[in-house]
């Protein structure tokens, strides 16, 4: 599922996989590493990560991408920027708790867990017209 937001300043476009067969406390290990990157780097950064959720976010970025680039005219796509990246607890799968043998005759419970992993891309404010790069130089030197 796909959806594009427009404010007066920037857009944002993003991507959503619902019920994803991952916790979202290991999702969340991922997230943090790419949110507020550009997307290059956060491709490259999931590319190399040994998590299972890198996968899956390595396709929202894409996703996303593709999204920017289909619903909006005018917008470079290698300058998005990450700003929203959240892993969001899902429901269990079937609902339930279920049960494995445990010893002496005890039931051990175990949880399949699912998430709701999200990723909002935007346009790269323009940095240089606030900021003027360089030192100030001291007067009288």
């Amino acid at each position: 599922m796909a959806a594009q937001t427009q404010t007066a300043e920037t857009k944002s476009f993003a991507a959503k996989h619902r019920y994803a067969r991952i916790t979202a406390r290991k999702a969340r290990l991922v997230a943090d590493l790419i949110r507020g990157r550009g997307v290059n780097d956060a491709l490259e950064v999931l590319q190399f990560q040994h998590k299972r959720a890198a996968s899956y976010y390595a396709q929202l970025v894409r996703s996303a991408m593709a999204n920017a680039g289909h619903n909006a005219e005018g917008v470079n796509v290698n300058q998005l920027v990450v700003r929203d990246c959240r892993a969001d607890d899902g429901p269990m799968l079937q609902g339930r708790m279920r049960f494995r043998p445990g010893p002496q005759g005890r039931a051990m419970p175990f949880k399949k867990m699912t998430a709701h992993l999200t990723v909002v891309l935007s346009e790269q404010a323009d940095e240089s017209a606030g900021a003027k790069g360089g030192k100030k130089k001291a007067k009288g030197a």
